[in-house]
């Protein structure tokens, strides 16, 4: 049956794999957390802005945020998706979680990370745990104490998460030797 619509029939492409962009590919994973809407009131009308907060990481222990803000969607989100790639941190991971209990802050947002046994996912909600997923953290344990406004709990969570510090490195801070891991019992 052809369809009634003529000017259908020229927009509809063959279909197949996309074409091989020359772009390189990039490790990072990008998460949009909040995109803001701001309305400038002009004889015309109304004239809109945007502004995108954007989470990126590798999964390997580093992550990013950026802030862009623009007059279109799109544009807002790859300036601030750039603005991450460059503001890149690495953060102290131990076997999917955290070594250690954390508060971070950052103006009135607070945000209390604690390591979890393994399988417990990631408990934590909104900006936290875009911020945690990016930086490659499989099990921990969140909860935002203060403002929810998103910018200030995902600075705050990467404050928190730049305060780790593995255990080796303490110990070698305080000029310590590294006590040797106990083993769990076996249980018959």
């Amino acid at each position: 049956m052809a369809n009634p619509n003529p000017r259908d029939n020229n927009r509809r492409g063959p279909r197949g794999p996309r074409p091989e962009s020359n772009e390189p590919k990039s490790e990072n994973s990008d998460k949009v957390v909040f995109i803001n809407r701001c309305a400038k009131v002009v004889k015309g009308g109304r004239r809109f802005s945007f502004s995108a907060l954007i989470v990126s990481g590798n999964q390997k222990g580093k992550v990013g945020i950026g802030f862009g803000k623009a007059n279109e969607v799109s544009e807002a989100i790859r300036k601030a998706t750039d603005a991450a790639h460059k503001r890149m941190v690495t953060v102290s991971v131990a076997e999917n979680t955290i070594p250690h209990e954390v508060i971070g802050e950052f103006g009135g947002g607070r945000v209390l990370l604690r390591p979890a046994s393994p399988g417990t996912g990631v408990i934590a909600g909104g900006g936290v745990r875009a911020v945690v997923e990016a930086a490659g953290i499989r099990d921990v344990l969140a909860k935002s104490l203060g403002s929810g406004n998103p910018s200030n709990v995902v600075k705050a969570t990467l404050d928190a998460l730049s305060q780790l510090r593995p255990r080796e490195e303490v110990f070698r801070v305080r000029g310590k030797a590294v006590p040797a891991k106990k083993e769990a019992p076996v249980a018959a």
